[in-house]
């Protein structure tokens, strides 16, 4: 933070002074070539009022974010994900509160907060690493004091609550059970070869008839459309239409 602050005033301060070149050339732009700066000058100062004026330009954006995420005291990551817990619970407002997870399990989907949003001074304070207003500006200041792992929270939430709230769409599913003995023991193996061979005839017939029924892939209707606006329980065909696709 501290780097950004001094490349975006060590910038500003030299935007000005190439504007004042800049403006002075502009001014004498009548006047006779030779009397001015050559033709590898202006090319120079033109380089230089493009490239500082971008960097100007994103390095800014990045203070300005960087300040914003300070005093909220979140990443871009957390913001991800608050934003994701955000669309969950609208998800779930639809369906009563429940999500489906990984096997038909039901996941119950509650509001939680950002446990380490304690107050914008209290933010600054642990991400500049003292409490010292002049402190802050001084490049070498130490940084937090953390080991990393534990962090102040705000209380708003039940200790040992965990974030980021569970996900019902990134549960592991449980894990299947198998007959090693059985994986490579073809079921049909006491068939008689006519029998055989109407058992495959039936499996293609049955890949046939999907296929002709699917014609390609099926696509969902929207989220929206797919529960009942009266009793706002999933329809029976949430699959668009012929004539929709």
């Amino acid at each position: 933070m501290r780097f950004l602050f001094y490349a975006v005033t060590s910038m500003i301060y030299m935007e000005y002074f190439l504007y004042v070149r800049a403006a002075k050339v502009w001014e004498d732009k009548h006047m006779p070539s030779y009397l001015g700066p050559s033709v590898y000058q202006l090319v120079h100062l033109f380089v230089l009022v493009v490239v500082n004026s971008m960097t100007l330009l994103l390095l800014s954006i990045m203070l300005a974010r960087g300040i914003y995420s300070l005093t909220v005291n979140i990443t871009t990551i957390e913001g991800w994900e608050i934003e994701r817990h955000h669309q969950l619970l609208r998800r779930s407002r639809v369906l009563g509160g429940y999500l489906d997870g990984p096997d038909g399990v039901k996941v119950r989907v509650e509001r939680h907060e950002f446990p380490y949003d304690i107050g914008i001074w209290q933010n600054v304070c642990a991400g500049m690493g003292t409490r010292n207003f002049l402190a802050w500006f001084w490049p070498f200041a130490k940084g937090p004091r953390t080991d990393g792992l534990t962090f102040e929270t705000n209380g708003f939430e039940e200790p040992g609550q965990s974030w980021p709230p569970p996900d019902p769409d990134r549960m592991p599913r449980m894990p299947r059970v198998d007959e090693a003995e059985d994986a490579f023991i073809f079921k049909h193996q006491h068939l008689s070869p006519a029998e055989e061979l109407q058992a495959f005839k039936e499996r293609q017939q049955a890949d046939l008839t999907r296929r002709e029924m699917q014609n390609g892939v099926l696509r969902r209707k929207p989220f929206s459309k797919r529960f009942d606006r009266e009793t706002n329980s999933p329809i029976d065909d949430d699959y668009l239409e012929e004539d929709d696709r």
